[in-house]
């Protein structure tokens, strides 16, 4: 019945089991792919603006492109002073796209789907962005949970909502992610039991199964994005106080 457990893919296991000081660092599957994953960021970038001709080709194309994406989305949402961000929202960006695809592909595993990692990445985020916005205001980035103009009884309401909906970041982001993708895969395995029971006849569930791995598809590409561009509003906030 395991086999055919569609929350089974998210389980995870232990390659090289090892312990330090008592705590379970073990390498996991789910470490593998994370390793996998920027093995292929890697490689992607490194051999695809090796040769940097004037006329590039496909793989530099895609690479110029990706790149210039992300410049963009950058330079809409926080200006000329996010430049220097870059390279942690490009990473990042390539990084949540690479697991989320990596994920769709049979017999791997999905790193997005799981809670702990996407919490950590939106954690890292939100102590960074936070760290930004105190070193570069100081003790005036409190301001911005007092929207300027508004009264002395309309900011007794508004000034603990701005604190709870500040700090509830990391949980909105990481959560939007992870369910997203635990969703969409539990799906793909359910009608994939489907196609499976059904043999010959399963064909109706089949196309049906192309169409949501499409979908599932666009979904890795969209989250991706989201996750990306929510950074770049957060960082925004640091940076400009609004």
């Amino acid at each position: 019945m395991a086999a055919h457990n569609p929350l089974e893919q998210f389980r995870i296991e232990e390659l090289l089991p090892l312990q330090a000081g008592g705590y379970n660092i073990s390498f996991t599957n789910s470490s593998l792919f994370m390793v996998i994953a920027i093995t292929l960021i890697t490689l992607f970038m490194v051999l695809g603006a090796r040769k940097k001709a004037m006329v590039p080709g496909r793989w530099q194309s895609m690479v110029e492109m990706s790149y210039e994406m992300v410049a963009n989305m950058l330079r809409d949402t926080v200006g000329s002073g996010g430049r220097q961000y870059f390279p942690f929202i490009f990473t990042l960006f390539s990084f949540v796209l690479i697991c989320n695809l990596l994920g769709l592909m049979p017999y791997s595993f999905t790193v997005t789907s799981h809670i702990a990692i996407t919490f950590a990445l939106a954690l890292f985020i939100f102590i960074a962005v936070t760290l930004i916005g105190f070193f570069k205001h100081g003790l005036h980035y409190l301001q911005l949970f007092a929207p300027k103009g508004a009264s002395p009884i309309l900011l007794v309401l508004l000034v603990p909502i701005e604190i709870i909906s500040y700090c509830i970041r990391p949980i909105t982001l990481s959560i939007r992610l992870f369910a997203n993708m635990m969703a969409g895969h539990t799906m793909l395995k359910v009608f994939a039991g489907f196609v499976v029971a059904l043999g010959a006849a399963g064909i109706f569930p089949l196309a049906f199964m192309v169409a949501l791995t499409g979908l599932e598809t666009i979904v890795a590409l969209l989250q991706a994005y989201i996750f990306s561009i929510l950074t770049c509003i957060y960082l925004n906030d640091a940076l400009h106080m609004h």
